[in-house]
């Protein structure tokens, strides 16, 4: 018999059961001809309420949280778990009490803004979805947060915030400085132009300028840390990969941080890769690792358009992906290392050292948030069509400056 204590219990312990996609639709038939209101009596809210606190004490976050119902459970899920978020932050009061690097997450998921207390039946009224469908997103949501796994805690959750955080004149602890706002815009209209543009030589002109702005940025930042704490720079950042072809993509964002001095370690199955680096290295990477997604579904949309006929569109697409990710690293190498000598030869000193120095920092900080991480490389073979196609629009989105391609 179906009543509320069924129905907190399902969706409290059962969570293992609702990832099934045909058991949580079962499930949802018997809860909207009891419930057909979704949720009137609140006890859905409260339970994913919970869900949603267990998930932050196993390492997750306000966006891994976002990312995830979209994965697990369906897009439409994705403005209930939002709400959700929501009704969360001003339960704990996270606007004055959670870490910056929180609220900044909370703020671009929109979820500061004024919500509805009874967050499961407001979504469902402002949806204007059938009740089964509702209680189909809601077990599945329900399910996605009861058996997220735990990873590494980057930001203290709400359990460990304080009474309030404490206010700074300056910039935000963990926020980029005004010269560093100021380089990161001009290195996002430039890969923007990148973006734009129909002329490839153009393009490449301007993400190589891109990546040089990075480079010489990454040095000036090492020299002016010079004498300081190399530790109290480096940082941590998420970045979400999406289908298809996450591993493909993985290795491109792989090659644009490990060029630029970010290690990455990645969640397998989760779409999940966590970023540590000095904290405006990590922007610029997120910067020009999205703008370099759409180069390359840019020219693999010419490439597929030029083989037509191809046996296996999705081999072919996963292996260009990977030799475009090869090459462009290979170029992002060479190009930093043209960008750095040419700033030492002006600056008339040993840039090496301070370099070495901010990579140990790093590796420093890698070891003791991941005591158990372990190299990895896919082993995968791939289709030499794809591969070498990738490979050559890679060379045609040169990133170093107009010189003869690498031998």
């Amino acid at each position: 018999m179906i009543d509320d204590a069924w129905t907190a219990d399902l969706l409290r312990h059962r969570s293992s059961l609702l990832t099934d996609a045909a058991v949580a639709q079962e499930l949802a038939v018997a809860l909207a001809a009891h419930d057909p209101t979704v949720d009137g009596g609140g006890i859905a809210t409260a339970a994913l309420l919970d869900a949603l606190d267990g998930a932050w004490e196993r390492g997750w976050q306000p966006a891994d949280i976002a990312q995830a119902a979209r994965r697990g459970a369906t897009a439409g899920a994705v403005p209930l778990v939002i709400a959700l978020i929501g009704a969360h932050a001003r339960r704990t009061d996270a606007v004055v009490r959670a870490p910056e690097e929180w609220v900044a997450q909370l703020r671009e998921l929109g979820t500061l803004s004024p919500g509805d207390a009874a967050v499961v039946a407001g979504w469902h009224r402002a949806e204007r979805r059938p009740p089964a469908e509702a209680w189909r997103i809601v077990l599945r949501l329900a399910g996605v947060l009861g058996t997220a796994p735990r990873i590494e805690v980057l930001i203290p959750p709400p359990s460990r915030w304080a009474a309030a955080r404490p206010r700074s004149g300056g910039t935000p602890p963990g926020g980029p400085a005004s010269g560093d706002d100021r380089v990161l815009r001009r290195i996002r209209g430039l890969l923007v132009k990148a973006e734009s543009t129909e002329f490839p030589d153009e393009a490449e002109a301007l993400t190589a300028k891109a990546q040089e702005l990075m480079t010489r940025h990454a040095v000036d930042g090492a020299l002016l840390a010079t004498g300081a704490a190399p530790t109290a720079a480096v940082g941590t950042r998420r970045v979400h990969v999406d289908d298809p072809y996450v591993r493909a993509k993985t290795q491109l964002l792989a090659a644009v941080a490990e060029t630029n001095d970010v290690r990455l370690v990645w969640y397998q199955g989760l779409g999940i890769a966590t970023l540590v680096g000095v904290r405006a290295d990590l922007d610029a990477v997120e910067l020009l690792f999205t703008s370099l997604l759409l180069q390359v579904a840019q020219a693999l949309a010419v490439a597929e358009r030029e083989g037509a006929g191809r046996a296996s569109a999705r081999t072919f697409r996963r292996a260009f992906l990977l030799g475009y990710a090869h090459r462009i690293g290979e170029r992002l190498g060479a190009a930093r290392r043209r960008a750095t000598a040419d700033a030492a030869a002006e600056r008339g000193v040993d840039l090496l050292p301070v370099l070495r120095s901010r990579r140990e920092a790093v590796d420093s900080a890698v070891a003791e948030l991941f005591p158990r991480v372990r190299a990895s490389r896919s082993r995968a073979t791939v289709d030499p069509g794809g591969w070498y196609a990738g490979q050559a629009a890679a060379e045609r989105a040169e990133v170093g400056p107009h010189r003869p391609p690498i031998r």
